[in-house]
């Protein structure tokens, strides 16, 4: 008899508190990219900008990457199931100040206290499984939890894209209403309560905060070099009623960068003191000894950044460059959806004859052709189909990594300290989901400095107005662009208008290509990442998908 046989079968109620954690983590993940589809609604609706754009995606993942580790450690000392519970309150009032928010401000303000209650719920959901599951059944579990995050996260632009077109963009946010409160009822009645290990004395409250200001600084500093400049400054930065002015020696993001990695540097090195002397620290880098652990992680961080620059960047180019509604743009990124669901199914299968890390490997490699493929087929007046056929590709990528990669990360993690390893597993994601829409858009920020005034030139349009028109569609993240094909002869450029739409579109299709292959860049990182997952978990390793 091994192990696995030996190991009892989770009871009825161990499964439904599964589907209750996968439902409740597939509320959260849905939410960081069901927004995608609706942001142009909500650009145009709230008179937002492409940095503010950027905020209302990444500030979610933001907040999340900063609280994740110590939410973590909150959940292995106070309780799982009560700090999924309290989580599931404060991101349903989160997403109703969000609905009702009638300003950029308002709203960012509101994706945070989302960003909190989701930090509360998702640490929570994975170390429980982790505590519950065991054996082959412990890996199964872990194919759902894996497959929920793949599956939400591709099918949230075509929720979006339904919600915007047939209701309104504030129901994006309202449907967690309904869906909060059921989760919380389920989660009281069948959701066991869990503790992990009883850590070493005191809070780790410095570290955090360093690793709190560490990410953050670095979210902030690739979000605002667009608009504040990477090195001379391009505009003044205002906080707090301080400002850093225009004409400073060089500009603010030079020094957030360099808060970011002193932040970052001295959080390792506490940790390590903490630990040393036995006290409770917030991220146990002996788990970074764990070759899975580590070379897993890079593979997660990698595949968010790649997943979440698309996710940001294609709603705006199919609704703003080629002028389809929310719905149809959401219906064209269904694909990914489409395909992650297909291979999550799957996954256990190839996995019984790869082995979980050759999965994870044969899903990068499918992900890197799909990016490729949809950049090199991007232009002003590509069809919906073409699009969605290497989204299909991308997304059946997608549900193989993801539906697998939890489990091998976690395979050698101890019981005892599920919370903190699943935290940190999480944490990563999120950095990497805040950097992907950090990255994307600075990326599409400054492709389209370049190529639409380069469109615009060669339609035979120059001068001032033209590098006026070029700068608001820049600002507007496209909006500019519906916005004067609606208006048609009518708008200030009377009958230049459909040239000038014309232009602008084929600028904003350039410029998508170019962050499209910013993101290939980092699925290309994580496919490097998933060999060295492959031989560090060895090829005779029992396959997770039985």
């Amino acid at each position: 008899m091994t192990v696995a046989d030996s190991v009892a079968a989770p009871t009825r109620r161990d499964w439904m508190a599964l589907a209750v954690l996968s439902v409740g983590l597939g509320m959260i993940v849905l939410d960081g990219t069901i927004v995608g589809v609706a942001l142009p609604d909500i650009i145009s609706d709230l008179g937002m900008d492409l940095t503010d754009a950027q905020w209302v995606s990444s500030l979610y993942a933001a907040i999340l990457a900063a609280l994740l580790l110590s939410t973590g450690r909150l959940a292995d000392r106070w309780g799982r199931k009560r700090l999924f519970v309290a989580g599931i309150v404060v991101f349903v009032a989160g997403s109703l100040l969000a609905a009702v928010a009638e300003a950029s401000g308002p709203l960012i303000g509101a994706r945070a206290v989302q960003a909190v209650g989701a930090a509360l719920i998702m640490p929570s959901t994975l170390s429980t499984v982790n505590a519950v599951f065991r054996g082959r059944y412990r890996a199964a579990a872990f194919g759902v939890w894996g497959a929920v995050i793949s599956g939400a996260a591709a099918i949230g632009p075509l929720a979006g894209g339904a919600l915007t077109e047939y209701a309104s963009w504030e129901w994006v946010f309202l449907v967690n209403v309904p869906l909060g409160a059921l989760v919380l009822v389920a989660a009281l009645l069948v959701v066991p309560e869990t503790k992990g290990a009883t850590p070493g004395p005191g809070a780790d409250v410095d570290g955090a905060l360093l690793s709190a200001i560490g990410f953050g600084a670095l979210v902030f500093s690739v979000i605002e070099g667009p608009e504040l400049g990477w090195w001379a400054p391009k505009s003044e930065f205002q906080l707090l009623g301080w400002t850093w002015p225009a004409d400073a020696p060089i500009s603010v993001i030079p020094i957030t960068l360099a808060i970011a990695v002193v932040a970052l540097t001295l959080f390792v090195a506490w940790e390590r003191h903490r630990a040393r002397n036995g006290r409770s620290a917030l991220l146990d880098l002996a788990l970074f000894r764990l070759p899975t652990f580590t070379w897993g992680n890079v593979t997660a961080g990698a595949v968010a950044v790649g997943e979440f620059a698309i996710i940001f960047v294609l709603p705006l180019y199919l609704v703003n460059a080629l002028g389809m509604n929310a719905m149809g743009a959401g219906l064209v990124l269904a694909a990914m959806a489409l395909g992650a669901f297909a291979s999550g199914a799957a996954a256990r299968h190839v996995a019984a004859r790869f082995g979980a890390p050759g999965t994870v490997l044969i899903g990068l490699a499918l992900e890197v052709v799909g990016v490729v493929i949809v950049a090199l087929v991007v232009t002003a007046t590509t069809p919906g189909w073409l699009l969605a056929l290497p989204l299909v590709v991308y997304g059946l990528g997608l549900g193989l990594a993801s539906a697998q990669l939890t489990g091998t990360v976690l395979r050698d993690v101890p019981v005892t300290q599920s919370g903190q390893g699943s935290a940190t597993q999480s944490t990563v994601r999120q950095v990497g989901s805040a950097l992907g829409t950090a990255f994307a858009g600075a990326a599409l920020s400054i492709a389209l400095a370049l190529t639409l005034p380069a469109s615009l030139g060669a339609a035979g349009f120059s001068g001032s107005a033209a590098d006026t028109i070029a700068d608001a569609t820049r600002q507007s993240a496209g909006t500019t662009i519906s916005q004067l094909r609606a208006q048609g002869t009518d708008s200030r450029l009377g009958d230049q208008t459909p040239a000038v739409v014309d232009a602008l579109a084929a600028g904003f299709a350039d410029a998508t290509r170019w962050a499209l292959l910013v993101a290939s860049l980092f699925l290309l990182l994580g496919l490097v990442g998933a060999l060295r997952l492959r031989r560090a978990a060895g090829r005779d390793a029992v396959p997770t998908g039985d």
